[in-house]
């Protein structure tokens, strides 16, 4: 089998959802709702928007989390943090009814869910956003093996790729997926 770069399956950030870390929310999500009328419609849809800088660097990304995160700005008062969200409360054996009696003692939820939309569609990305790390990086040149480890050890959706320190595409989670479930069958 021949040797499969990380480049040969990224997707060009030219093509990926992508906005100023200034914009909005809503603009975030119609900025990626857009992107996805142009994919195609055999590929896996675009699952973030990445966001950039003044320089247009790559400097963060939204999620799917990250945007129902921000519909529920209390989740701050319990401490609840990026580093947080990758883990999940629940790995630390605490029972769903402890998790559920949390929803009560901060008052979690208790506007309706139209409110709580229309309050986080204002807000700008880069309060919102997912900072990257340093492990979420990969040469485009580096074989599919490295992008995998990575993306197992790291519990990633995504790797940004880079070529001469520029961020150039990113490799989707779901495309290594495909890329494996292809090979196999």
């Amino acid at each position: 089998m021949k040797t499969i770069f990380i480049k040969d399956i990224m997707v060009p950030l030219s093509e990926y959802a992508a906005v100023h870390e200034e914009a909005t929310l809503e603009e975030a999500i119609k900025t990626l709702q857009e992107t996805q009328k142009h994919n195609d419609p055999k590929s896996y849809k675009h699952r973030a928007v990445l966001v950039f800088d003044k320089d247009k660097n790559i400097v963060g990304k939204i999620s799917h989390l990250d945007v129902l995160r921000s519909l529920e700005p209390k989740y701050c008062k319990i401490g609840y943090s990026e580093k947080m969200s990758k883990i999940g409360l629940s790995r630390f054996g605490l029972s769903n009814n402890f998790l559920s009696s949390m929803m009560d003692q901060y008052c979690l939820w208790e506007e309706s869910l139209e409110t709580l939309v229309k309050t986080a569609s204002i807000l700008k990305v880069k309060d919102i956003m997912y900072s990257l790390e340093e492990g979420e990086y990969v040469d485009e040149t580096a074989t599919i093996a490295k992008a995998i480890h990575q993306l197992i050890l790291g519990h990633h959706q995504s790797l940004l790729v880079s070529k001469a320190n520029k961020v150039i595409g990113i490799l989707r989670l779901s495309d290594v997926f495909k890329l494996i479930c292809d090979t196999m069958i």
